[in-house]
């Protein structure tokens, strides 16, 4: 099995205007839902706004930008991504104007104004430091499935070690890219649909509070930070820190958070521990769990 070859499947897949489509195709289909039953005329119109501004004008403009500079795909180099992420931030933020005009949805109006910001946090990154746009990429549509979905939305969580592991391992990005663009991918999509919604006096129905969502986000990141932590500075006895770590977030959950917000940790947990030993030694994680 060419693990290299699954990492970039994995790359390719959760690019962030392919991911888009099944994530945002789900999230259309659940705001879809309403007076006890399903609108096809709005799940249409949603979701052909969504395939349009967040999947295949982006997509265009990375295809036409890497052909252009005759580079890869990912467009690697830091300088120039510039361009593609200020189309992007166009792009999103001509979906929020369209939505607006509409009147059709408010949670997907707040959402792709929530895209345009968090990429020109991504474009402010990457002045300096070539943040993770895969990672940042998937947590803003996670994010906001667990807003809708509550736990049936943060099992998606599960792809958040996977595109670590297949960005570093392919060398696009470090430990710290990787795992920083889905931190901040995450606390700022949900932050911000709060704080929108409340600024633009725009309600937002049937969501979990901001309290539970931050939950469910430390339980997704908690396993993956660590062990990027411990990837990255020279501490004895890695690996009983590892699991002396996850006792004590285990414990921490089951004590103060709901049993759904623990059942994700674990599962998170294992598929993180998982991808470490499946990896073996091409991947930092393996070396910190057999670390003596």
């Amino acid at each position: 099995m060419d693990k290299f070859k699954i990492a970039k499947t994995v790359s390719t897949i959760t690019n962030p205007p392919i991911i888009t489509i099944p994530l945002f195709l789900i999230i259309c289909i659940v705001l879809s839902f309403e007076n006890g039953g399903f609108n096809l005329s709005k799940f249409i119109t949603i979701e052909l706004i969504s395939l349009v501004f967040t999947s295949a004008l982006p997509l265009a403009i990375i295809i036409f930008w890497a052909k252009k500079l005759n580079t890869d795909r990912d467009i690697s180099n830091r300088e120039d991504r510039f361009m593609p992420l200020i189309i992007g931030i166009i792009s999103y933020f001509i979906g929020v104007i369209v939505l607006w005009a509409l009147g059709i949805d408010n949670f997907l109006t707040l959402l792709l104004l929530c895209y345009s910001v968090n990429t020109g946090v991504v474009l402010i990154f990457t002045t300096k430091w070539k943040i993770s746009v895969h990672t940042t990429g998937l947590s803003g549509p996670v994010a906001a499935l667990i807003l809708l979905l509550g736990p049936f939305g943060a099992v998606f969580g599960i792809l958040y070690p996977m595109v670590i592991w297949s960005r570093v391992l392919l060398k696009k990005h470090t430990m710290a890219q990787a795992i920083a663009g889905g931190v901040q991918g995450f606390f700022l999509t949900v932050i911000e649909m709060v704080l929108f919604a409340d600024i633009f006096n725009i309600p937002l129905t049937n969501i979990i509070s901001l309290e539970m969502s931050v939950l469910f986000i430390l339980a997704i990141i908690a396993t993956p930070v660590v062990l990027g932590f411990l990837s990255y500075f020279d501490i004895a006895h890695k690996k009983a820190v590892f699991y002396l770590s996850q006792l004590v977030f285990l414990l921490l959950f089951v004590a103060f958070a709901p049993a759904d917000v623990t059942a994700i940790f674990i599962v998170i947990c294992l598929a993180s521990v998982f991808i470490s030993y499946w990896a073996g030694e091409d991947f930092i994680w393996f070396r910190v769990l057999n670390s003596s």
